[in-house]
């Protein structure tokens, strides 16, 4: 059995798919995997044995389109992905996509006749009448004032994903001989997509608008030992704080002064992740540290927060960590886990606005406070851990 797995984003976005990736080996499958060619993602990939199939540029090169017309140009670029998608899924039996590789990879497989799988992360972007629409997500988006019913707002984000990607994805599809879609959402989530979230942070109900198959979160396991110079730090006083925005950028402004500020204030250390924001020391003193990629499921364990950007991965982490946590969202699906992690009780999250080092304060009180502590803790023992192992079983079921 051949399977091809087709991603295009942030690591987020690649590393649930190597673990599935894994697990589908584990199975007897042959598996290849199309990512975006930044190096972090070569290394990735080359942890588990497998080669990355590149596509597109470099994610990290990667910003937000600031409107509507810049937004359908990016669609026909991920579009035109198309091409080295089919090259890759040659003689494959079922394609799975994540991310933004929806608008090659669906076409590639209706083009060759094997059976599609879209899997998401989150599902802020899951239509359902138990939950609005992310309110400011595409540009220039803006719901009618007064409206607040969930199916009516589910119906105008439909619209808006028609009326900014509709032109430029059925252009290409069109190119390629393919009829063109009605639908662009319904034909980006399909009619039985993957979440690979833990039902506790990400809980679904059930709905007569989708059938979404809850596998749970796709975790790839780390066995790699820390730096020793980290390793001497976090031995040489009591767990710092970590503080990092992971494969994101900054877009409320700077996180990493008020940030130290806050946690120097309240007396602990810091442990600083440079991430693809480039976060970085404010001074020399030696109660701070700064890290670039590492083992961050060994990491959490140790420190006494986590202050982040509020990734799906990176989320799952701290609560399998059973650490408390400070969610600053930057964008896309990040405001959903901050109110999660707000919701449980086992975190604080911060507004959508430049944070302060009084507001940092604040937020990390909460997280310190006993009762936050105990529910992270408790929190931690239910997240699960076979997720990519349910969803590699039922990708091979779908081929079959």
């Amino acid at each position: 059995m051949r399977v091809l797995l087709s991603t295009y984003g942030s690591r987020g976005d690649v590393e649930p798919l190597v673990e599935l990736a894994v697990q589908l080996c584990g199975l007897g499958a042959e598996v290849r995997m199309c990512a975006p060619p930044d190096e972090d993602f070569v290394e990735l990939l080359a942890r588990v044995g497998l080669p990355l199939i590149p596509v597109g540029r470099p994610m990290r090169t990667m910003v937000r389109p600031a409107s509507r017309a810049e937004a359908g140009r990016r669609v026909a670029e991920f579009a035109a992905q198309y091409d080295a998608v089919a090259a890759a899924a040659e003689g494959c039996d079922v394609l799975l996509a994540s991310g933004l590789a929806h608008f090659a990879s669906r076409s590639v497989a209706e083009q060759l006749g094997i059976p599609y799988a879209y899997a998401t992360c989150c599902p802020f972007l899951l239509p359902t009448p138990h939950q609005a629409p992310p309110a400011a997500l595409l540009p220039g988006q803006a719901f009618p004032a007064g409206v607040t019913d969930n199916r009516a707002l589910w119906e105008l984000n439909a619209e808006l994903f028609d009326s900014m990607h509709g032109e430029a994805l059925n252009a290409h599809r069109e190119s390629v001989g393919l009829p063109r879609v009605a639908g662009v959402r319904e034909f980006i989530l399909t009619d039985r997509p993957f979440l690979a979230a833990d039902p506790l942070l990400a809980p679904w109900r059930e709905t007569e608008e989708l059938d979404v198959v809850h596998t749970g979160a796709w975790i790839l396991p780390d066995d790699r030992p820390l730096p020793a110079d980290l390793r001497a730090f976090l031995d040489a006083g009591v767990p710092p704080v970590f503080v990092g925005l992971g494969s994101t950028r900054q877009t409320t402004g700077d996180v990493a002064r008020p940030a130290i500020e806050a946690v120097r204030a309240l007396g602990h250390r810091v442990v600083v992740g440079r991430g693809w924001a480039d976060l970085a020391l404010i001074d020399e003193r030696d109660d701070c540290f700064v890290v670039g990629e590492v083992n961050q499921q060994a990491l959490f364990t140790e420190v006494a927060a986590v202050v982040h950007h509020g990734g799906a991965g990176t989320t799952t982490t701290a609560a399998r960590a059973g650490v408390p946590q400070v969610v600053v969202p930057q964008g896309a699906d990040q405001p959903y886990w901050a109110a999660r992690v707000a919701d449980l009780g086992i975190g604080a999250a911060h507004a959508a606005t430049a944070p302060t080092a009084e507001s940092l304060t604040a937020a990390l009180r909460t997280a310190f406070d006993p009762a936050t502590r105990a529910r992270a803790a408790a929190a931690a023992a239910t997240i699960r851990t076979d997720g990519a192992a349910v969803a590699a079983k039922l990708l091979l079921e779908l081929a079959g």
